[in-house]
């Protein structure tokens, strides 16, 4: 449990205006957006709380440690948000990952390489970091990677 930084400006463009898809349908808030990347990235998180402050505070529980940092990361790496208090306990705990913010010209196998020693185990990052990441190729500069211990 803690604060976690992100760069404000990078990220999914999750907030801002969209043309409703009824006219009866209401907007959602931002707090709901917010649940519904979550949810839409099939994140498993019993009693997911959002709420707005000076930054996202996120409260549920998860099974594991994974779960809960990528609840952290799927919110983090939302534009417009600059960091994560999470309140998120865990059923499961095991080792914690270490972040990785990306900067221009890394790859995931550099930074397997700069972590791990081994550019092939770019794929444990990779998976790590699913289903946010659709590609090992798409990563951005500014994105925050988690990066499990081996």
């Amino acid at each position: 449990m803690g604060l976690f930084s992100f760069i404000k400006g990078a990220g999914s463009k999750l907030f801002g205006k969209k043309k409703q898809e009824t006219p009866e349908a209401k907007p959602l808030t931002k707090e709901e957006a917010l649940i519904a990347e979550v949810a839409r990235h099939g994140i498993s998180v019993n009693g997911l709380e959002v709420e707005l402050a000076d930054h996202v505070i996120v409260r549920g529980a998860t099974m594991t440690n994974a779960e809960r940092e990528k609840v952290i990361l799927t919110l983090g790496n939302v534009e417009g948000v600059g960091s994560v208090a999470d309140e998120i306990s865990v059923t499961n705990p095991e080792p914690e990952s270490t972040f990785h913010e990306v900067k221009s010209g890394d790859t995931l196998s550099k930074i397997s390489r700069d972590v791990y020693g081994d550019p092939m185990k770019y794929n444990i990052i990779f998976e790590a970091n699913q289903p946010m990441l659709s590609h090992p190729d798409k990563i951005y500069p500014g994105q925050i990677l988690r990066i499990p211990a081996l």
